[in-house]
């Protein structure tokens, strides 16, 4: 988090004191004593018109590893041999 140094600073007793009055402002707030609801239910509720992909099905290529490509043992993605920053250990410039 930013501080901005050349900001007035205030004394505990200021900032407990501003507390206070925002759980007064608070109290009389109609929202304030709603219970958040479960995102995971709200979501599965929720759908958008048109986005039904149930019955759709997915064609990907995958193409087994180029002799130009490399595994790196850190993260487990293939790489360039470009990316390659310890031969030895074949991690990729990325995991170091």
């Amino acid at each position: 988090m930013a501080t901005d140094y050349d900001a007035p600073r205030k004394t505990e007793e200021d900032q407990s004191e501003e507390s206070i009055e925002e759980l007064k402002a608070r109290r009389h707030d109609k929202n304030s004593g709603k219970v958040d609801e479960d995102e995971t239910e709200a979501a599965e509720s929720f759908e958008l018109p048109g986005a039904d992909l149930s019955h759709e099905e997915l064609a990907v290529e995958v193409k087994p590893r180029q002799e130009d490509e490399f595994t790196c043992m850190s993260c487990f993605l293939v790489h360039h041999r470009s990316q390659l920053a310890d031969e030895k250990k074949l991690i990729c410039k990325d995991c170091i």
